[in-house]
């Protein structure tokens, strides 16, 4: 098997490492921390693409810089970053709780009290770098609808596996699961 993926990420070439999951499975590894060309690519593509929306939300962490330049390039909307655990900076939790295919125990995304309430009525686009199980996606889908807030798209970067056949997202580019 090759060591590398070769994908093209709106019009940027990229060669993912591949990494063994199982005997019988590997993924190409997709990391955009430190990858600023791609992030800025990305975001326009998808932007280009996006519904209305007024304020973003990821969750936490590798989609982070992808929702900051999404919202940079489109003028300064906001956006909101769904953290996987309550910091001591989040007055007032605004959580859910979701089971990951990939975690025994169930996982909690949480925000403040005061962003969910910047959530409330408005038009919610929910942004991530890699979209697969769709785990993490259903439970900031739950969050914003707790929040009050109206999901106006969902989006990523890529969708692996069988994400890539669903039909209420939009993604950039499929990647497949190797074996």
């Amino acid at each position: 098997m090759n060591e590398f993926y070769s994908i093209n990420i709106a019009g940027l070439r990229r060669d993912l490492p591949i990494c063994r999951i199982s005997d019988e499975l590997s993924i190409a590894a997709f990391v955009l921390f430190g990858d600023v060309e791609l992030t800025i690519a990305a975001a326009g593509r998808l932007l280009s693409l996006a519904p209305p929306h007024d304020i973003i939300v990821t969750p936490e962490a590798k989609a982070i810089p992808l929702a900051h330049e999404m919202a940079r390039q489109h003028g300064g909307v906001s956006y909101i970053v769904a953290r996987k655990h309550a910091k001591l900076y989040i007055k007032e939790v605004f959580s859910v709780e979701y089971q990951s295919i990939t975690t025994a125990q169930k996982q909690t995304l949480c925000i403040d009290a005061a962003e969910a309430a910047l959530m409330s009525g408005k038009r919610v686009l929910i942004v991530d770098d890699v979209i697969s199980t769709g785990k993490s996606l259903l439970a900031v889908e739950k969050l914003v609808d707790k929040a009050g807030g109206i999901i106006a798209g969902k989006m990523a970067i890529l969708a692996e596996g069988d994400a890539q056949r669903r039909d209420d997202i939009i993604f950039l580019e499929p990647l497949p699961l190797l074996s």
